[in-house]
């Protein structure tokens, strides 16, 4: 027998029925597993970590290539709901692109969405990771590392023309 979604796949409507069915964005909420990412610059208790994280329509966007723009993310990202801010980080020093970024949805259920979708999509032929954050505060912008980049930046061994070329490590 067909299921469900292949019988309506003429006209679109099986995946909607079938996220319907089974709760809808609630599943896929709790088929998430919990952020990879963790700000360790948060000063407070992991509860507060957890309530800031509930609240929050911000998502971190890691992995990108050095050359993806800002007009890139708006592109992808509002194809879940108004976007409300993009922040691109940039290298401490040089304040150009080092591979990491941060939207603001105006819409939690948006920011869930798009976290559930995105992540581990390609972009500019690189996996980029999508997590919820929790929320932008100026100076998160810049890189952490010693020479202005991500830190993964400054151990990296390998040749990757999407960040840069050669690790910091391999420059010296």
């Amino acid at each position: 027998g067909r299921t469900m979604a292949a019988m309506d796949a003429d006209t679109g409507e099986g995946d909607a029925k079938l996220l319907a069915l089974l709760g809808g964005d609630r599943v896929l909420a709790a088929m998430r597993p919990p952020p990879a990412y963790k700000d360790r610059r948060f000063r407070g208790t992991q509860q507060e970590y957890e309530a800031a994280l509930k609240a929050s329509r911000t998502c971190y966007v890691g992995n990108l290539s050095f050359f993806t723009t800002e007009t890139q993310l708006w592109s992808i990202f509002s194809q879940f709901g108004p976007v409300k801010r993009i922040i691109m980080g940039l290298d401490r020093n040089t304040k150009t692109p080092c591979g990491f970024a941060f939207v603001e949805y105006c819409r939690r259920e948006d920011l869930e969405r798009g976290v559930s979708w995105l992540s581990g999509t390609m972009l500019d032929e690189r996996p980029i990771r999508v997590d919820i954050d929790i929320g932008f505060e100026e100076g998160r912008q810049f890189g952490r590392g010693r020479s202005g980049g991500q830190v993964r930046d400054e151990y990296r061994i390998d040749y990757d023309s999407g960040r840069g070329g050669d690790g910091k490590m391999m420059q010296q």
